[in-house]
C-alpha cells in the first residue's frame, strides 16, 4: 500500500484512460506494480478489430497470467445514452496465486473504478480459471445470472458474493503448511505509531485503532489512562475497532499487570467488507506490534460488545481455573425412603 493513500493510478495510467474510451482500444490490462509504493499501472492495450466475442478469447487468453491477479477492462459494442461505449471489468484471481495478492486486488478494485468511471462499466465479472476466463466462460456465466439477476441482491448479499469468490480454495490435509487465513497490513499514521510508543513507555494505559478504509490506513482513534470500569463505554457499538488495553489488576493477593488485545466487532450490523478487512488485519497487526514496538501482549481477546469486558471475564480470560480446581459434578443421593419395615411372613 501507499504510505499515503493508498494504492492509486499511476500518471501514466490515467493519461491513458483519459483518452482510450474513443472505440480505438478493445482490451487494457492493469496491474498493480511491486515497487516499494505500489501503483495501478498499465501493463497492455490492444485495439479492436472485430466485434467483442471475436476479440475476447484472441486478446485476453494470451495476456493471462496463471499465478499472477490482474485487472482486464474490456471494450464491449454497446453504447449508453450519450453514445459512450460501455465496457466490461474482469477481475482475474486465479486459484494459484497468493492469498494476499487476491486480497490485495479485491480490495483496490473500487480505486480502479472510480479512476476509469463507474458510468461506462456494463458489467463485471469474476474468473479464477482459464476455463471461466473464455468467452464461453463468461457467456455461461451470462446465461446463468441473467441481466438483472444482481438488482434482486441486497447490498449485503452483492458483498457477500464477492467475498466468496475471492476466498481462496485450499485442500487441507496431514501434510498442509500454508496459511489458510488471509493477512493483509495497513500503514499506520504518525499518531498511531506515536500512542503505541506511549503505551510501551506506560505514559498510557488504553490504545484504540481503526482501519481507514478507503484510504486503506490505519488510524488513532484514542488513547489515554482507563481502568476495567471504564473500558466497557470505550467500546464503539457500531463499527469494529482494535484495543490494547493495560489491565492493572490483583492476582494471588499480588499488584500485576497485563496486556490484552481486543479486537471488537459488534455482529453483523457492520458491512461485509469491514469485517473482512478487520478480520484480515488483525494477525499483522498483531505481529507488528509485538515485534516492531516490542509491545509483549499477554492475551488477544474478540467480543462483540463493550459490556463484555467486566472484572469477571478479564481475570478469567489471564488466569482461568485449572480444570482439575473447578468443582466436579456430584451424583445425587438417592431419595431417603424412611427406616426399612420388618414384615411377617404370613402364616402357614
Amino acid at each position: 500500500m501507499s504510505n499515503q493513500s493508498g494504492i492509486t493510478a499511476s500518471e501514466k495510467l490515467n493519461n491513458f484512460l483519459s483518452k482510450c474510451r474513443d472505440g480505438r482500444y478493445r482490451l487494457i490490462k492493469i496491474c498493480i506494480s511491486s515497487s516499494a509504493q505500489p501503483q495501478l499501472e498499465l501493463e497492455e492495450s490492444r485495439e479492436g478489430s472485430n466485434n467483442w466475442e471475436e476479440d475476447w478469447d484472441n486478446y485476453i487468453l494470451p495476456l493471462v497470467d496463471p499465478l499472477q491477479p490482474t485487472y482486464f477492462l474490456f471494450r464491449l459494442d454497446d453504447k449508453d445514452s450519450f453514445g459512450n461505449y460501455l465496457w466490461l471489468l474482469i477481475s482475474w484471481s486465479p486459484d494459484d496465486a497468493h492469498t494476499r495478492q487476491k486480497m490485495l486486488y479485491a480490495s483496490t478494485k473500487a480505486t480502479l473504478k472510480k479512476e476509469f468511471g463507474q458510468g461506462q462499466i456494463k458489467d463485471e465479472y469474476f474468473a479464477s480459471t482459464r476455463e471461466e476466463l473464455t468467452l464461453r466462460g463468461y457467456q455461461k456465466h451470462v446465461q446463468s445470472n441473467g441481466e438483472d439477476s444482481t438488482c434482486v441482491l441486497s447490498k449485503e448479499e452483492l458483498e457477500m458474493k464477492e467475498i466468496k469468490e475471492t476466498e481462496t480454495r485450499v485442500d487441507i490435509g496431514v501434510d498442509t503448511k500454508q496459511q489458510t487465513m488471509t493477512s493483509l497490513m495497513f500503514p499506520m499514521v504518525p499518531e498511531a505509531k506515536t500512542a503505541l510508543e506511549s503505551f510501551r513507555s506506560q505514559a498510557s494505559d488504553y490504545v484504540q485503532l481503526a482501519i481507514d478504509i478507503p484510504g486503506e490506513k490505519i488510524l488513532l482513534k484514542k488513547k489515554g489512562v482507563y481502568n476495567a470500569e471504564e473500558l466497557t463505554k470505550l467500546v464503539p457499538n457500531d463499527s469494529a475497532r482494535y484495543h490494547l488495553f493495560r489491565y492493572k489488576h490483583v492476582f494471588k493477593n499480588e499488584a500485576t499487570s497485563s496486556i490484552l488485545f481486543i479486537y471488537s466487532m459488534p455482529g453483523y450490523s457492520v458491512s461485509i467488507k469491514e469485517r473482512m478487512l478487520y478480520s484480515s488485519c488483525k494477525n499483522s497487526l498483531v505481529d507488528t506490534i509485538e515485534n516492531q514496538f516490542n509491545i509483549e501482549i499477554s492475551r488477544k481477546v474478540e467480543i462483540e460488545e463493550g459490556s463484555e469486558l467486566t472484572e469477571a471475564f478479564l481475570q478469567n480470560e489471564l488466569h482461568p481455573i485449572p480444570q482439575d480446581m473447578k468443582p466436579k459434578f456430584a451424583k445425587p443421593a438417592m431419595p431417603n425412603r424412611g427406616r426399612k419395615r420388618l414384615t411377617k411372613a404370613p402364616p402357614s
